[in-house]
């Protein structure tokens, strides 16, 4: 296997914490050998080894690796992220919006591939978490703004009916590089996953109200209360699995 030596040493590094000095080496090898070299070894490292370096983005800074990842290999990274049991989500937020925003890159390339994997959906919620009320009024009304009102949400029927409506923003007024632009895409070009995502979210916000695990939930009766979250009173965090971590 070509390059063995380094993809033994990345390894080590971060089996053992190490997570700048294996980001150094693997940035090493593409000032030495090129961006081929760097690409071939991403391409053999498994997904949470890939992962390990990527959620340390630092956006002060920009990343060769973060650059050369593929969709599909993104995708892999980012379905496992749940195993870091990181409940502000910031790790999961900052890496996708490095890579999906990166200079060059299609947005719907990598959200294609990661609606196209097991746990991809759920990823996605897990993005949105903290801002699930005001994704659940875009999906209502097609505008970012919370209103006070009874807790009633579109239906999936409704959403799948109006999955190709006009916009009512363009994705201009919210290229945000973050969740807003995020959704907008979603939303707009990718409505099938979308639904598949909201669905998750609120099934991951009912579970947060009953002190249940989603997959616990009781028969949905289709209300889930949206006052409290995003204000500041109360965040839909979703409870963990019990893989291990990934390192």
């Amino acid at each position: 296997m070509k390059h063995l030596a380094l993809i033994e040493k990345t390894q080590s590094l971060i089996a053992a914490g190490d997570i700048v000095g294996a980001e150094s080496a693997l940035v090493e090898l593409a000032d030495t050998q090129g961006d081929g070299a760097l690409m071939e070894v991403l391409a053999e490292l498994p997904p949470k080894d890939v992962l390990a370096v990527i959620r340390e983005y630092d956006n002060s800074k920009s990343s060769i690796i973060n650059l050369m990842l593929t969709p599909e290999q993104f995708a892999r990274a980012v379905v496992i992220e749940k195993q870091y049991r990181d409940l502000t989500r910031g790790h999961l937020r900052g890496m996708m919006n490095s890579v999906i925003f990166r200079d060059g890159a299609d947005p719907l390339a990598f959200l294609t591939a990661i609606g196209d994997l097991e746990g991809g959906s759920e990823a996605l919620a897990d993005y949105f978490e903290e801002k699930w009320s005001r994704v659940e009024a875009f999906a209502r009304a097609g505008v970012f703004d919370t209103v006070e009102d009874d807790g009633d949400m579109v239906s999936e029927d409704d959403l799948r009916a109006n999955a190709w409506a006009r916009p009512r923003v363009d994705q201009d007024e919210v290229a945000d590089q973050d969740w807003m632009q995020l959704a907008w895409l979603l939303r707009h070009e990718l409505p099938d996953l979308f639904i598949e995502m909201l669905l998750v979210l609120r099934a991951k916000a009912r579970a947060f109200e009953l002190g249940l695990d989603a997959e616990d939930l009781p028969e949905d009766d289709g209300k889930v209360e949206t006052r409290d979250t995003d204000l500041g009173k109360a965040t839909p965090a979703a409870r963990e699995s019990d893989e291990e971590s990934a390192i």
